[in-house]
């Protein structure tokens, strides 16, 4: 009965140690954004995950796509976090508002 209950927490820690070294990765780092911190065939890719929660998809897309081949930078998140890509977050349209989505 020890043994099984040894081995019961061997494996807890275990998995505890995988899940926490896996979180790590997908954590914000910021070092990781900014302008020309993507190749411009990223662009696609980053851009689906930046306008995923949309509802006006196909505009947010075009904007994006635009947006990240001038600046070769895409936000983290769906929404906001536009100050780590200055140039993405500076990017006006004629009546001030931001062109990036």
């Amino acid at each position: 009965m020890a043994k099984l209950i040894t081995y019961l927490l061997f494996i807890t820690i275990l998995f505890s140690f995988i899940f926490l070294t896996m979180s790590k990765e997908t954590e914000y780092n910021p070092e990781s954004y900014g302008a020309g911190s993507l190749k411009s065939y990223q662009c696609g890719g980053e851009c689906t995950r930046r306008c995923s929660n949309t509802k006006y998809h196909k505009p947010c897309m075009f904007f994006c796509q635009k947006c990240c081949a001038k600046c070769l930078c895409v936000p983290p998140g769906t929404y906001g976090n536009k100050q780590v890509c200055p140039c993405y977050n500076n990017w006006k349209t004629q009546q001030g508002g931001p062109k990036c989505p």
